[in-house]
């Protein structure tokens, strides 16, 4: 049974992703800052502390095995004008969005390359093609996170191992919920849903829709795409 990795998979779009995977037949183990108390499958880890991964993965390929699937939704975001932006809060930001990804896909890469298969989705952000106002730090990490994908794509699929991006668009998460109540989406989640063309907001089942889609054998000759799920918010 193909072993897979969720980070960020305790909460929003990563739990949908869990929920999703499991019910396909993946066993499918979470990584995340508060993992869920009652899931024998979850474990603690930083994704930008590498001695966290490490600790963490062991366990997971003691109870699981080899891991072959790996998704990467942790994310962390900063709203702050740019100019009372520090650099510690910017570095936070890339360090979560963006190197997180870097160490959790050096630990789990090694499994992928002794099978000869492997399948890689990376959570980036819809913002990433419009920009976001005071989301500067967060916008160039998962701007950075797209182009990671594909050059990694390239490099990885002579080894049977396939790389791709989900950018979502408006999701009804608890971050989104947070954003509401702080007047920071430039309206509310109602108004957001009249200026999308499909006249609702997402559900992380979208997104868990698409990225079981990618992690499918069906899906075996699709790398390196950024593939959008915004209810045509972004095209």
């Amino acid at each position: 049974m193909t072993a897979a990795v969720v980070t960020g998979g305790g909460s929003g779009i990563g739990q949908g992703i869990v929920e999703r995977l499991r019910a396909d037949g993946l066993q499918v183990a979470i990584l995340d800052l508060v993992p869920p108390a009652d899931d024998k499958l979850a474990y603690t880890a930083d994704v930008s502390r590498p001695d966290q991964i490490d600790a963490a993965m062991s366990e997971i390929r003691a109870a699981l095995g080899p891991v072959t699937v790996l998704v990467n939704a942790a994310g962390m975001e900063k709203y702050r004008r740019f100019k009372n932006l520090s650099f510690e809060e910017w570095q936070r930001i890339i360090d979560v969005n963006l190197h997180g990804v870097f160490h959790m896909t050096q630990a789990v890469l090694p499994d992928m390359l002794e099978a000869g298969w492997g399948r890689i989705v990376n959570i980036s952000s819809s913002s990433t093609h419009s920009g976001q106002p005071f989301m500067s730090a967060y916008v160039a990490a998962k701007s950075g996170l797209n182009g990671f994908t594909k050059s990694l794509a390239l490099e990885l699929g002579p080894s049977g191992i396939t790389v791709n991006a989900i950018p979502p668009g408006f999701i009804d998460t608890p971050m989104l919920r947070r954003s509401e109540e702080k007047q920071l989406l430039g309206g509310t989640i109602a108004d957001h849903v009249q200026r999308t063309p499909v006249r609702r907001v997402g559900r992380p089942a979208d997104i868990a829709a698409t990225c079981a889609f990618l992690i499918s054998e069906d899906a075996g000759y699709i790398t390196g795409q950024i593939i959008g799920v915004n209810g045509g918010r972004n095209t």
